[in-house]
C-alpha cells in the first residue's frame, strides 16, 4: 500500500500504525475531539471578549488598529462564528478558513518577529511558527472532515 504525503492525500496505509494506535485513529469521535481542541482557544477568547467588550476594544487599540470597537466586534464574530462552523461537518471548511485567516492576520500583527532583536526575536519567531502550525491543523482537520465516512 502506498503512503501519501501526510496521510491526507487519498489512500491510507493501515498497516503503518500498531493496532492500538490504529484503533484510536479509527475512533469515530476522534475528529470531533480534535476539532474541539483546535477551536477551544478561539471560542473561549471570543466569549471573554464578548463579556469584556471594552477590554477587547482596548486590546485592538493597543495594537494600533483603527476603529477598535469595530475590530473587536469583528474578532468576536470571527472567533465565535468560526468556532461554531468548524465544529460542524457541513461548514467545517468555512470555519477552518475563517479561523486560519484570522490566525494569519493576528499573527502578522501581534508577532512580527522580524521587528525584534535577540531573544525577543527568537520568542516571537517561535510563537509565529506555533501559530502557523495551528493554521496547518485547521487545514488538516477540514481535509479529514471532507473525506467520506469521517467525523
Amino acid at each position: 500500500m502506498t503512503e501519501t504525503l501526510g496521510g491526507l492525500g487519498g489512500g491510507r496505509a493501515r498497516d503503518s500504525a500498531p493496532q492500538p494506535i490504529a484503533a484510536i485513529l479509527d475512533w469515530p469521535a476522534l475528529g470531533l475531539l480534535a476539532r474541539l481542541a483546535l477551536a477551544a482557544p478561539y471560542a473561549v477568547s471570543g466569549f471573554v471578549k464578548l463579556l469584556d467588550f471594552n477590554g477587547a476594544a482596548a486590546e485592538a487599540a493597543g495594537l494600533g488598529l483603527g476603529s477598535p470597537a469595530l475590530v473587536a466586534a469583528a474578532v468576536i464574530a470571527t472567533q465565535l462564528g468560526g468556532s461554531a462552523l468548524f465544529l460542524t461537518r457541513r461548514w467545517c471548511w468555512l470555519g477552518a478558513g475563517l479561523l486560519a485567516g484570522f490566525t494569519v492576520v493576528a499573527t502578522l500583527i501581534a508577532h512580527a518577529f522580524w521587528t525584534y532583536d535577540g531573544i525577543d526575536r527568537a520568542r516571537q519567531t517561535a510563537t509565529f511558527l506555533e501559530h502557523l502550525a495551528i493554521v496547518g491543523g485547521f487545514a488538516a482537520a477540514a481535509a479529514l472532515v471532507h473525506r467520506p465516512g469521517r467525523r
